[in-house]
């Protein structure tokens, strides 16, 4: 269990009992330390079951997370950049913290519908003709 809280902003902060951390072994550079050591981690997190977070947060979350949510709403982040299990827990942190952030962004604003200018209506339609006359002048000529 990772006991303190995680920070997200100064409105959202994730209590310790929400996060869970388990350590495995990771792969990759490190001798003979990758096969002795569990300095990968794994931590996880009740996305949908969160008190924290709002539901909009909740379900922008889900879309961002992709396939590290399980099917019961379980954010799963895996870290295995480093090779120090201390700086791999912060990472996973680091990572849980920017997805939220993310989707805690307001949405952008709805986009606001506008006219073509007078002068691109006039120039596409004079292009359209132009073209128009090109291709007519291509086929087989008159018998006059």
């Amino acid at each position: 269990m990772a006991s303190d809280p995680l920070v997200i902003s100064n409105r959202i902060t994730l209590a310790g009992w929400e996060l869970t951390e388990q350590f495995v072994l990771a792969g990759g550079p490190g001798g003979q330390n990758v096969n002795k050591v569990s300095t990968a981690v794994q931590l996880f997190f009740n996305l949908m079951g969160s008190p924290a977070l709002s539901d909009r947060i909740k379900e922008n979350a889900a879309k961002l997370a992709g396939r590290r949510l399980t099917k019961e709403g379980v954010l799963i982040i895996e870290a295995n950049r480093f090779r120090s299990q201390e700086r791999n827990r912060e990472d996973a942190r680091e990572r849980l913290k920017e997805l939220i952030l993310e989707a805690a962004k307001p949405p952008p604003p709805p986009r606001r519908k506008t006219k073509p200018t007078k002068g691109s209506v006039e120039r596409r339609l004079k292009e359209k003709s132009g073209r128009s006359d090109i291709k007519k002048m291509r086929g087989r000529p008159d018998g006059d």
